[in-house]
């Protein structure tokens, strides 16, 4: 291959591969009002200029915390000194993609969480989940979006019950199959009845890990459970914790 051929090979893979594939946004729209952890204020948003208003063009601004709607959360968010957002390599942005479905359990029962046997059948379908992969939780739980009532599942107990990870997938996940990151459709990590009661220690697991995650996912039922690239990115804001992300699937 000469120097000019090699220079647009890549060209040759996005029209051969990409161009024909299907690009799916697992990302909600984010708005006023929306669903949100229960200490953070409401999005605020003012229209500084606009059309009807005699100016030449539209400008918004925006004031929301970065833990905002589908989003991403990076080890400073609960980890002192861990890597901020501007220090995700970008080379970590567009990643195989992984998806655990775990939904038809949720439909039983909402409080379910994945086993390991979750992954043993997933590894017998496909291989071993491969490494420095993005590995996502499908439980349908953002059919419920933008119903925050829905969204918390709160019960005549007063607890959430919704699905989360455990700790069990989450070591082998991270341990050893040295995923680079994890996503899911719920508002947190840690299952609904962990968060009642407090307890973060799953999420503050996956950071502590030096791992991010992305939290919010949505349209995990239109993707395949394997051979799939998820491209996640953000915007930069220097020594950020965390910040509203716009994910895409790419797959056949």
């Amino acid at each position: 291959m000469d120097g000019n051929n090699q220079q647009h090979s890549l060209w040759d893979v996005f029209r051969d591969e990409f161009a024909g594939a299907t690009y799916t946004d697992l990302t909600h729209a984010f708005f006023p009002g929306q669903p949100r952890f229960a200490t953070f204020p409401d999005e605020q948003r003012t229209l500084l200029h606009d059309y009807d208003q005699g100016d030449d063009g539209q400008v918004h601004l925006y004031t929301h915390v970065g833990q905002w709607g589908t989003h991403v959360d990076p080890p400073v968010h609960y980890v002192k000194g861990g890597r901020t957002i501007d220090n995700i390599p970008v080379s970590q942005m567009l990643l195989p993609l992984v998806v655990l479905d775990i939904s038809a359990r949720v439909i039983e029962n909402p409080d379910s969480t994945p086993t390991l046997a979750d992954i043993d059948a997933w590894e017998q379908r496909f291989g071993r989940i491969p490494q420095s992969s993005f590995v996502a939780l499908r439980t349908d739980w953002s059919k419920r979006w933008p119903d925050a009532a829905r969204m918390s599942n709160r019960g005549s107990d007063g607890l959430s019950h919704c699905p989360g990870w455990s700790q069990e997938v989450l070591t082998c996940l991270i341990e050893r199959r040295q995923v680079i990151a994890i996503g899911h459709e719920q508002l947190d990590t840690d299952p609904g009845l962990s968060v009642s009661a407090g307890n973060d220690d799953l999420e503050r697991y996956v950071l502590t890990c030096d791992r991010w995650q992305i939290e919010m996912l949505t349209n995990l039922d239109k993707l395949p459970p394997a051979g799939a690239l998820v491209m996640a990115t953000w915007p930069k804001p220097k020594n950020g914790s965390g910040f509203p992300a716009r994910v895409i699937a790419i797959h056949r």
